[in-house]
């Protein structure tokens, strides 16, 4: 009998640690459901802030990409309109935008029918001097706001033959009365000064440069 009650005495004590067990085994299963809900809510989380940036950089994709067209527009407009004032049989801009080396680069080329030049190649340097003064222009006119309404050039149209320099000085003055720009010029072209409305002229006299 008293063996009898000796195994159910270690029956019970076996059957209390069990329950104790269960008891700790279920305390550390609630522990792992409430980490398990907390993970689950911060993977929804991150994958809301993943969804919002993914939103974001298609957005700031979307407006570079308008930004770069609109761009392409306006220089190659301004830069091909420049050329046609001047040249008998022009060149046109044409404005790409590449990706070289995980950067954004613009190329300019020049433009006849099918051909496409590099401006550095181009015979003469006329077209690059015409092409290089509406750039300048057309950068300006791209500025918000507009720090200054002046120009500044220093013999813009060296390379441009005599006889194109008068089409050169009218498109100066048609650019100066639409735009609002006063152009500054030095020059030593007649043609070109023909073009403006105030002439200073520098003369050296025994080592000394004099304002007329």
């Amino acid at each position: 009998m008293k063996k009898y009650r000796n195994h159910i005495q270690t029956m019970k004590n076996e059957i209390r640690q069990l329950r104790i067990q269960l008891e700790r085994l279920k305390g550390q299963k609630e522990q792992l459901e409430q980490s398990l809900e907390t993970a689950k809510q911060g993977l929804a989380e991150t994958h809301r802030e993943i969804r919002k940036h993914e939103q974001a950089i298609a957005v700031v994709k979307e407006v570079g990409l308008k930004t770069q067209q609109s761009l392409q527009y306006h220089i190659a407009d301004t830069v091909s309109m420049a050329l046609d004032s001047v040249f008998d049989d022009p060149y046109s801009m044409l404005v790409e935008f590449v990706q070289r080396r995980g950067k954004t680069e613009c190329d300019l080329m020049f433009q006849r029918g099918k051909q496409v030049i590099d401006p550095l190649s181009a015979s003469g340097g006329g077209a690059v001097d015409v092409a290089s003064f509406a750039l300048r222009v057309a950068s300006w006119s791209m500025q918000r706001p507009k720090t200054r309404n002046v120009l500044l050039l220093d013999e813009p149209f060296k390379n441009l033959s005599e006889g194109l320099l008068p089409k050169a000085s009218e498109m100066l003055k048609q650019v100066s009365d639409k735009l609002g720009l006063q152009i500054i010029m030095i020059t030593h072209s007649d043609a070109l000064i023909e073009s403006a409305d105030k002439v200073f002229q520098i003369q050296n006299r025994k080592r000394r440069s004099t304002l007329i």
